[in-house]
């Protein structure tokens, strides 16, 4: 317990900080959630949600697990996608993969890592539609960064394909899922310009997909 007193000393630091700030901040707080987004992002340690859009405790949801995959057989990230859309009535989805993603590149690697192996199979079935658009690649930063954008893309497809989702915009309510790429060397986050908000652009969106076609070009910057 000793070796982790610097952790509690620095949540001690932060809360005056900010009670000095805001002294209702916490009572506030308390109260309710009230988030706008649900962020689907990956858990590796550099890409934390509300520093790197720099919102406040409270302004969004958050789900994070290795390369940021939503599998439909997976409870947790439907458990938090339902509850995101069906209590906190949030208005956007944010899937958000990350240049650099270390199961990205493991899933490239084409080696043995144990049982993660099964959860990067997912990646590795969007390498193989899209090798075609891979292949041209040669160099391998570029290629692994390519498939860090086409991951993103696959889910956001997975998340307008939930059952939870779907039964949200048959309802009326109003949804947008999106599709982001942050860049560790410079802390940008580019859009990949195919946000869906119904089951015409998913189905637009699903059909380039399939094809194993390039749905978009390189993330463009946005500030």
């Amino acid at each position: 317990m000793s070796d982790l007193k610097h952790l509690l000393d620095n949540n001690r630091r932060w809360a005056a900080n900010v009670t000095g700030q805001d002294p209702s901040f916490f009572a506030d707080l308390a109260k309710q959630q009230a988030p706008q987004y649900l962020w689907i992002g990956c858990s590796d340690s550099r890409v934390s949600a509300n520093v790197i859009v720099d919102l406040a405790p409270g302004e969004i949801f958050v789900h994070r697990n290795v390369a940021n995959l939503v599998v439909h057989t997976d409870m947790n990230c439907l458990s938090v996608i339902q509850f995101a859309v069906e209590v906190l009535k949030i208005r956007h989805i944010i899937v958000c993969g990350h240049y650099g993603c270390g199961g990205v590149i493991a899933a490239l690697e084409g080696q043995r890592h144990g049982l993660i192996d099964n959860w990067l199979r997912h990646i590795q079935d969007t390498a193989n539609k899209h090798s075609a658009t891979l292949d041209t690649l040669h160099d391998t930063t570029e290629r692994t960064n390519k498939l860090c954008e086409l991951n993103v893309i696959e889910n956001v497809v997975n998340v307008g394909e939930t059952t939870i989702v779907q039964e949200a915009w048959e309802s009326g309510q109003d949804i947008t899922i999106h599709g982001w790429i942050y860049d560790l060397k410079d802390g940008i986050m580019g859009d990949l310009g195919i946000s869906i908000d119904g089951e015409d652009s998913l189905r637009s969106l699903r059909e380039r997909t399939f094809a194993g076609r390039q749905p978009t070009q390189t993330a463009d910057s946005t500030s």
